[in-house]
């Protein structure tokens, strides 16, 4: 398979490399990279200034499956990704039963073999999350595993984190935590003026703050890698910039929702603006927004959790925590984070296509001659109005709907593979294609 992108910016911060060029892919590679390729026999995409990254990865996303496939599928879930400009994702493993051992890891690995995106499972840090035994770290990682996550809950216990770090370390893998103290955090949203103004119970930001002390100390203890997942406060922020500037193996996400998103949202009473952690204060997002821009947080993500509508459609206190966003993560950061100058394009790539890969330990895809085709195109121009009900995900549970956008995910290309855009008017409207002839 020949294909041809024409005219197109290429930017890959790992390389240094932003250009307007032509690339040339023959057999899922990277064979010419130069102005003016006219190549016979291939298919040729007329992109004229369009953004191709190194392909993007969601690095925290829940596929349910097994034993939550009425909420999302392996198969739906990863569809939904690659519409949405993601190569790859990383799932976790609070799925039912838990992916706690290599017959569970075989299940995903298996069922993503056919997927239109790259599928990394994380497996989890104690049998059955129970947070008593650790799992079989080995085996596990032999079989597939790219780290370990009680994700959905904490390690429970500092004794079981250490050991679980010792143990990971001579993996050369992160454990990644779900960083919170759960006597302090039996709420349902951000414990401040708004908890207070609605009579809903508060998660106060020391919940994930003692939860983060915790687990910096035992990284430090141990030397293991610890990644701390979706931070939601500006003390957290602060801790991680400290611990990294003191050596500790420390990396960490946001999610887009705490980037955009405050607990004042939750006036409207919709659970669709229901998550964990919590909505947090103005503050809090804004130092998120810094701690991404200056690198402090290494990872971009969706946490993306699906659920159907009548899960949601309850009251406040009952309704579970999670919104869907594999479909939405890249256009909602290339609108309102790129576009909007809040970070770089340099850091939005960094943060979705190379410190993902490289805190798995999984190489990072290139746009260099004689590698791998793994891309996402993107157009940073492209306007377009968000419509949860045209998600490809099961879930639609986003509180986005009608939110316009300027920046879109066009197609991937992964390796042999293009895979079509979001919508298919696209396909012809944006991206001419037809025979290169040859000259």
């Amino acid at each position: 398979m020949k294909i041809l992108i024409k005219g197109a910016r290429l930017f890959d911060p790992s390389l240094h490399l932003d250009k307007v060029s032509d690339l040339f892919i023959e057999n899922g590679m990277i064979q010419g990279i130069g102005q003016n390729l006219n190549i016979e026999g291939a298919e040729v995409f007329q992109l004229d200034g369009k953004l191709v990254v190194p392909g993007l990865m969601d690095m925290h996303v829940h596929l349910r499956e097994p034993g939550q496939e009425h909420k999302e599928t392996i198969e739906s879930g990863t569809r939904a990704a690659a519409h949405g400009g993601l190569v790859a994702v990383a799932c976790m493993p609070n799925t039912d039963p838990p992916i706690d051992d290599v017959a569970g890891l075989h299940f995903v690995l298996s069922k993503a073999k056919d997927a239109p995106v790259d599928v990394y499972p994380i497996a989890c840090v104690s049998k059955g999350q129970k947070g008593e035994e650790i799992t079989e770290m080995a085996k596990l990682k032999a079989s597939g595993a790219v780290a370990f996550s009680d994700d959905g809950k904490p390690v429970r216990t500092a004794d079981l984190m250490r050991r679980a770090l010792e143990y990971a370390k001579m993996l050369d893998l992160p454990i990644i935590d779900h960083c919170e103290e759960p006597t302090l955090a039996e709420g349902v949203m951000h414990e401040g003026y708004f908890s207070t103004l609605l009579g809903l119970r508060g998660i106060p930001s020391e919940a994930e703050t003692i939860a983060v002390m915790r687990n910096l100390a035992l990284a430090e203890l141990t030397g293991g890698k610890i990644h701390l997942a979706h931070l939601s406060t500006a003390r957290s922020v602060a801790l991680v910039r400290e611990a990294k500037k003191r050596g500790i193996k420390v990396t960490a996400e946001v999610t887009i929702h705490h980037l955009l998103l405050t607990h004042e949202a939750l006036a409207s009473f919709h659970t669709h603006y229901k998550i964990n952690p919590p909505l947090r204060t103005e503050e809090d997002r804004q130092a998120l927004i810094q701690g991404l821009a200056d690198g402090t947080i290494d990872c971009l993500v969706s946490d993306h959790a699906p659920h159907i509508r009548e899960d949601k459609e309850v009251e406040f206190d009952f309704a579970p925590s999670g919104i869907s966003g594999v479909d939405i993560l890249v256009p909602l950061a290339l609108s309102e984070l790129v576009n909007k100058e809040k970070i770089t394009l340099k850091r939005f790539v960094e943060a979705m296509a190379v410190r993902p890969y490289q805190i798995l330990k999984i190489k990072p895809p290139q746009i260099k001659e004689r590698e791998e085709a793994i891309l996402s195109i993107l157009d940073l121009e492209k306007e377009e109005t968000i419509h949860v009900e045209n998600f490809h995900s099961k879930g639609k549970n986003a509180p986005y709907d009608g939110k316009k956008v300027k920046g879109t995910p066009l197609f991937i290309v992964r390796k042999e593979k293009i895979y079509p855009p979001q919508k298919e008017d696209r396909h012809t409207a944006v991206l001419k294609k037809e025979k290169a002839i040859a000259r």
